[in-house]
């Protein structure tokens, strides 16, 4: 029986590559030409982030709000303080907007030296991507397609089931279904795919708690990230429970990875992506614990790794 995720899966000699974001270390992060870039150079598969605009249409963008460091306005003056959110503007408010450089002097534009300032780059729609890799010479590809959501925060997401079925409907319209995979930190999205497509992979992302975490771990018992769920109900094991949930991925952050967990994992039928793997040390450490993908912010410095180990990323 032909597996249907084999183009995902590591095989021999293969350890697979998503594009972060695009490519997100070396030019403006979910976006189009971001995405162009990636598969370019040869990667086959990119992680994007998708939100829902005040009108209903899914866009590719990460972060609930507008970000200061990255957005400037049609007369070219950034963004001050706290953006607006996605879920409060229309489509076209959005795409007054330029997302294509990072303001001097941020964090942002810190951690991202060498990512290209551009200009008239928009936030895009996933109908947008989604028409691109519907046509030759992208026809190939896959999307990994993180939908957000944050528990403690409903005003940014339209009530689930329309935002499910909403992004869904762009799948379908572009009869991509036999190309993506649906990831969440809020389990509850993931619980909601399964209703309406059941047949679609889902990839379940975790972050486990740590002393002053800089983002919200997800993987807490009994939380609403967890949708309820509990790693007491697989005997303790993470990856257990995700394959008992029905996941077909499990995306664990780069430092939460053990070997023995990915092993187990992959025993139970799991692919394992890490997130986000980007210094040369974790990219090698994430091959030396046998993950299935990569999902970096560096592709390209990924590929040149694997390359120098004899590996590839593509088959």
């Amino acid at each position: 029986m032909l597996d249907p995720l084999s183009a995902l899966r590591k095989a021999p000699g293969i350890v697979r590559i998503h594009g972060h974001r695009g490519a997100r270390g070396v030019l403006p992060e979910n976006t189009l030409i971001g995405f162009r870039n990636t598969f370019d150079i040869g990667v086959d598969v990119v992680e994007l982030d998708v939100l829902t605009t005040a009108d209903d249409v899914p866009v590719i963008t990460h972060y609930p709000r507008l970000m200061a460091a990255s957005t400037r306005d049609a007369a070219g003056r950034w963004q001050e303080g706290p953006g607006p959110a996605i879920r409060d503007l229309t489509l076209a408010a959005l795409q007054a907007y330029d997302v294509g450089g990072l303001r001097a002097g941020t964090d942002y534009a810190t951690r991202f030296p060498d990512q290209a300032f551009l200009d008239n780059q928009r936030i895009p729609t996933l109908a947008e991507l989604a028409e691109i890799v519907s046509r030759p010479p992208y026809d190939g590809v896959w999307l990994n397609i993180e939908i957000k959501s944050k528990p403690s925060r409903p005003e940014f997401t339209p009530p689930l089931p329309d935002y499910v079925s909403g992004i869904l409907a762009v799948l379908e319209r572009f009869r991509l279904f036999a190309r993506v995979i649906l990831q969440s930190f809020d389990w509850r999205i993931l619980q909601e795919v399964a209703k309406q497509a059941p047949d679609l992979p889902r990839s379940h992302l975790s972050y486990l708690d740590r002393p002053d975490p800089p983002m919200d771990p997800n993987i807490i018992d009994g939380s609403d990230w967890m949708a309820g769920a509990s790693r007491a109900d697989a005997g303790g094991s993470l990856p257990d429970l995700i394959a008992d949930m029905g996941g077909a991925v499990w995306s664990p952050h780069y430092s939460d990875i053990r070997a023995d967990e990915v092993a187990r994992a992959q025993a139970r039928g799991l692919i394992v992506n890490a997130w986000t793997v980007n210094s040369p040390a974790e990219i090698q450490a994430a091959i030396d614990a046998g993950v299935d993908g990569l999902i970096t912010d560096y592709p390209a410095r990924a590929g040149r790794i694997l390359l120098a180990q004899g590996l590839t990323w593509r088959g």
